[in-house]
């Protein structure tokens, strides 16, 4: 089903089942131990009752005139010539104990007590009641009873005075039973006696069943409010993957400045937000580089290739003598040689982009790469009337001296021929912290402050001045991409019509 496949509603039907288990172990336990004490209280109040009713009993019991009772077969001391004569007890009275079951006794009487009588009153809305067994016959009950031999037919499947009566079985545990709304206790007394309190229940069934309903309701009310809740977490949680996906569907039908409103920073959503709005934000800046770089590029190769076109045109118009003809073919070979010198460092930036390109890793002395490069630049200082300072002194790196000499000699060149006529450009190569530290310093024009950050651009230039023959525009984004692949930084800093600086820094 569609249904199961949605984060939300798997969320939002797992918090449910969770939360409805766990009201509904609430709700049992509590009602459970509601019982328990209710139940307690009313076993309780049986066993009182049971007691009262066992010691009015003992009470009742005849005695002997010594004041003890007699035991089977004998009889007691006669007090006067009006007492029958010895052979058995007097009428209506009889001993209260038969240890081994072997006396058989006429049934007694017995009366509650006035004390005892409230415990069984009639307007008592448990309506206690009692009855009292005594060799298989009734021999007193409560007015309020409700049972009568039920429970000695069906619980012991007999007459009481069967259990009763066995040899040996003088101590006979309480035992408590419910028969619909009724709770019962009884207990079968060492002498054969058998005595049932019980009382009605129906109140505490009634209140445990108000009691079930207002868990029911407040737990239904709980589910309710708790799914109400976690349906508006899950879908407060939730709610920056629409987000995400609505930026992603606009994206994706090219309008790269979407971004994701991220309104919780803090939550693992509006972390995956920010960071995809990180991406996004790259994503555009290398499509507007890629098409910026197309553009520059086609630009770039537009004019060697019209110069080539227009010169060849020229020449096939008619017939030139073979002076025209050199000069058409020399001015070809220059167009072509720009062509190729912007394919080389072209195809450069691609291989530093993907990571292919292959640099050396040997030990060098980065002082002599510098001075070997000035010497390589010094018949373009002199023809500019720039004098060059080095202040450096030996210091071995790691990595590729072709590459960095590259760098040093692409600096060199731009010092000097943005330079001002008979100006300088200074040299300093240092160690700091476990860096070499290469600043190239000059005292030309300068760069305009909203032009430095893009000076490490491909195919920029700040102005016409800084066009030179041959000048492609890619020197210094190769220069930053060797410098990166050495795991070094390059930046600029300038001050118009005073200086600029190139800060290089490699790793020793």
């Amino acid at each position: 089903m569609k249904l199961f496949k949605s984060i939300k509603w798997r969320l939002q039907i797992w918090y449910g089942l969770i939360l409805v288990v766990v009201l509904a172990g609430f709700g049992f336990t509590s009602y459970q131990l509601e019982r328990g004490r209710q139940f307690r209280r009313i076993d309780d109040e049986l066993h009182q009752r049971l007691e009262v009713l066992k010691n009015a009993l003992h009470r009742q019991q005849p005695r002997g005139p010594n004041g003890n009772r007699p035991f089977p077969g004998q009889s007691p001391r006669r007090q006067n010539l009006n007492e029958p004569p010895p052979g058995g007890p007097p009428p209506g009275q009889f001993p209260e104990e038969d240890p081994l079951g072997l006396g058989a006794r006429p049934p007694g009487k017995f009366s509650l007590p006035e004390d005892a009588e409230h415990f069984f009153e009639a307007s008592d809305p448990h309506e206690f009641y009692f009855s009292i067994m005594r060799d298989d016959k009734e021999i007193a009950k409560s007015m309020n009873q409700r049972l009568s031999m039920y429970v000695t037919s069906t619980y012991f499947g007999g007459p009481v005075n069967q259990l009763a009566n066995l040899p040996g079985n003088t101590q006979r545990p309480q035992n408590v039973h419910s028969i619909e709304n009724y709770r019962e206790i009884y207990q079968h007394l060492p002498a054969g006696d058998f005595i049932l309190v019980g009382c009605s229940v129906l109140p505490e069934l009634n209140e445990l069943q108000h009691t079930a309903l207002n868990l029911t309701a407040v737990g239904g009310l709980i589910l309710l409010v708790g799914l109400a809740g976690g349906a508006w977490l899950v879908s407060r949680s939730l709610k920056p993957i629409s987000s995400i996906s609505a930026t992603a569907v606009k994206i994706s039908a090219g309008d790269l400045s979407q971004r994701i409103n991220v309104a919780e920073a803090e939550s693992e959503l509006g972390q995956l937000a920010a960071v995809l709005n990180s991406t996004f934000a790259r994503l555009e800046t290398a499509f507007a580089q890629q098409k910026q770089f197309a553009s520059d590029a086609a630009h770039e190769l537009r004019t060697p290739v019209s110069v080539m076109l227009t010169q060849t045109q020229t020449a096939l118009n008619r017939e030139r003598d073979a002076a025209s003809y050199k000069l058409t073919v020399e001015a070809c070979q220059r167009a072509a040689q720009r062509m190729r010198k912007l394919i080389e460092s072209l195809l450069a930036l691609a291989r530093f982009d993907a990571g292919q390109e292959v640099l050396k890793r040997m030990p060098f002395d980065l002082f002599k790469t510098i001075s070997d490069c000035a010497e390589l630049v010094q018949p373009l200082a002199e023809e500019r009337a720039v004098k060059v300072f080095i202040e450096a002194g030996p210091l071995e790196i790691t990595g590729d001296p072709e590459r960095l000499a590259q760098v040093v000699t692409n600096l060199l060149t731009n010092a000097i021929q943005y330079n001002q006529p008979e100006g300088e450009v200074r040299v300093k190569l240092e160690s700091q912290n476990g860096l070499a530290v290469l600043t190239v310093t000059d005292t030309g024009q300068g760069i305009a402050a909203e032009d430095v950050p893009r000076v490490f651009g491909r195919f920029y230039r700040a102005d016409q001045s800084r066009t030179g023959a041959g000048n492609t525009g890619l020197g210094l984004a190769i220069s930053k991409a060797i410098v990166e692949a050495h795991g070094g930084t390059i930046e600029v800093a300038s001050e118009e019509n005073v200086k600029t600086t190139f800060t290089v820094r490699l790793p020793v």
